[in-house]
């Protein structure tokens, strides 16, 4: 089983100097959350609200205190400093944007990171932030599938028209030949399950589900594959709640292959550079996280 990690709320050079240690220390991926504005007094809920997903965090999931950064610009800045770990945005809010402009930002990350880059994204939950940025909240779910459609055809370096509900344009072209970026979908729910079955080439866990959760969502998953026919197992990586060795052997031993611990969780956030590293070089030892043996050098 490999181990990853999840960042949310924190500066980006902290991220920088966490992310450097992670990848020493053998981690297999950093996961890396979003949201671009901070309402004030919001009033919608996240989808996990009320069951074990939703657990981590105490309090508004954001508030005018929560450090928010571009996970794009940041990631760029994790591929120079890392040679190994996957670089993750989980989750990306993809419904806010072009597809066009995430395209572009995306196939430069994935020159930046050597192939490392895979891209996680989301439909959105916070009304008030489409609000903000002047996106119909309910257009969501039909901009995210539209997008991820443009996403893939221009990855694919040929010369692309497109004339969709939500975006128009063409003939464009972005690269020169095809990029691969994997497309890893979230979300819980049945349409949610539904859309990574049919679209995603992998699965990341919203909220934090407790173990027994993480199972039924599995099995969930793993129906919705079948129920589309897909004939090849989907990657699923698991957010868990509490990073002691016993509950990650616990995971291990019931078939998981990918968890994702949270950063906070292993990198204080108190004290010196010094002290964090050894904090995370103790975690990694406890949970089974062990060194790469050889040097890839970067380039």
């Amino acid at each position: 089983m490999r181990v990853g990690l999840s960042a949310y709320d924190i500066e980006a050079s902290e991220l920088i100097a966490l992310a450097s240690a992670a990848d020493e220390a053998g981690f297999e991926s950093l996961w890396l959350g979003e949201h671009l504005v901070l309402p004030v007094e919001y009033g919608s809920e996240h989808p996990t609200t009320g069951d074990s997903a939703h657990q981590h965090h105490t309090g508004p999931i954001i508030d005018p205190s929560t450090i928010l950064i571009d996970p794009l610009v940041a990631l760029g800045g994790v591929a120079a400093v890392t040679d190994r770990m996957l670089l993750a945005t989980g989750i990306y809010l993809l419904p806010l944007r072009h597809p066009l402009t995430v395209a572009r930002m995306t196939l430069t990350l994935q020159d930046i990171a050597r192939g490392r880059f895979v891209l996680g994204v989301g439909s959105g939950w916070l009304a008030e932030e489409f609000d903000a940025l002047g996106v119909p909240f309910d257009e969501r779910g039909s901009r995210f599938d539209e997008a991820i459609d443009v996403l893939r055809a221009v990855w694919s370096g040929e010369v692309v028209t497109h004339q969709g509900r939500h975006f128009t344009f063409g003939p464009v072209q972005l690269c020169p030949k095809p990029v691969t970026i994997p497309l890893i979908l979230g979300g819980n729910t049945d349409r949610a399950l539904r859309r990574v079955a049919a679209k995603a080439d992998a699965w990341f866990s919203s909220g934090t589900p407790d173990f027994d959760d993480a199972r039924r969502l599995r099995d969930r998953v793993v129906a919705a594959c079948t129920a589309a026919g897909r004939d090849r197992p989907l990657p699923m990586h698991f957010r868990v709640p509490s990073p002691t060795s016993a509950d990650l052997e616990r995971y291990a031993a019931d078939g998981f292959e990918h968890v994702v611990v949270w950063a906070d969780q292993v990198w204080p956030s108190d004290g010196d550079l010094a002290t964090k590293r050894a904090s995370l070089f103790d975690a990694a030892r406890r949970l089974g996280v062990t060194p790469p043996t050889t040097a890839a050098g970067r380039s």
